[in-house]
């Protein structure tokens, strides 16, 4: 087998859950783990380089075999080697580089399986994250509308045309089952950019305005697609929705909900924690 010359050919995007694939590569592992190389697959993989959405829940199956993958990972070749996740050392889009799902399973299970097989995803577990995509990207557009007032400039703009206090203070993301976690940090360079972080004192009443205009957002049927600009990895895609009538397009990976109604009016908290020299707000969102 020889490693790849193109980026895998992904369907998550579309919602896929099940996939017919050909092995390409194989390829042992320090840890006594393979890394199992498709031309295709559904399942979405975590990216090393921005990993707020985990892996899905994924087992190959062929010819009444079922082999469970522990993680699909991210992974880059450029025909002399396979690196995966943190190990890689270019950047998308490198050119002679191919950017791939790597199946990560069990040294002892993976010769049971032959070249053809079948992707099978967990849909339950994929919609539970989708929902938690979908809350998360609405939860941050509502956080920036209801900090709008907070700016001495005129910082960028979001998807929805209100100053870009998720993008411009946002430390980590993390997407969890119906939900998120975003942590965001207000520093020297925040405050720089015109951010008044006295605006996040009453964290309480902020989460409550927060969640009061998501209710309006999630209260009709308002349909979520992604756009894409091709079927591999690394093509970009888009989260597209409206809110207020606008619709909004933002850049993204991972996985989402098919319609708002699909996060009613999601649960906000906010907590507001002082640290050397900056000031740290967790939003948490939930959905039922």
């Amino acid at each position: 087998m020889t490693l790849p010359t193109r980026d895998t050919v992904v369907t998550y995007p579309s919602g896929s859950v099940r996939e017919i694939a050909t092995v390409l590569h194989r390829e042992s592992l320090p840890d006594g783990r393979v890394a199992l190389v498709l031309d295709r697959t559904a399942s979405h993989p975590v990216d090393a380089g921005w990993p707020d959405q985990g892996s899905d829940r994924t087992t190959l199956v062929a010819g009444g075999v079922s082999v469970p993958v522990i993680e699909s990972i991210v992974a880059a070749t450029d025909g002399s080697a396979l690196h995966l996740g943190s190990d890689i050392p270019v950047r998308k889009g490198t050119e002679g580089w191919a950017f791939v799902v790597a199946h990560v399973v069990d040294e002892g299970l993976a010769a049971d399986l032959p070249d053809e097989l079948e992707v099978r995803v967990d849909a339950d577990y994929r919609r539970a994250l989708s929902r938690g995509h979908t809350a998360c990207h609405l939860a941050s557009l509502a956080l920036n509308a209801e900090l709008a007032g907070a700016w001495r400039k005129t910082p960028r703009a979001d998807a929805a045309g209100s100053p870009d206090f998720d993008g411009t203070a946002i430390a980590t993301s993390t997407i969890v089952e119906n939900g998120s976690v975003d942590v965001y940090r207000v520093g020297k360079s925040v405050r720089k950019a015109g951010f008044d972080p006295s605006a996040l004192e009453d964290a309480e009443g902020l989460a409550a305005r927060v969640a009061a205009r998501l209710d309006v957002w999630t209260s009709e049927a308002t349909p979520v697609r992604i756009e894409s600009e091709g079927d591999g990895l690394t093509d970009r895609r888009f989260w597209v929705t409206a809110v207020d009538g606008t619709e909004v397009r933002i850049p993204c990976g991972g996985t989402h909900a098919d319609s708002l109604a699909d996060v009613r009016s999601p649960r906000v908290s906010l907590v507001r924690e002082e640290t050397a020299g900056a000031v740290l707000l967790t939003m948490r969102t939930s959905v039922d």
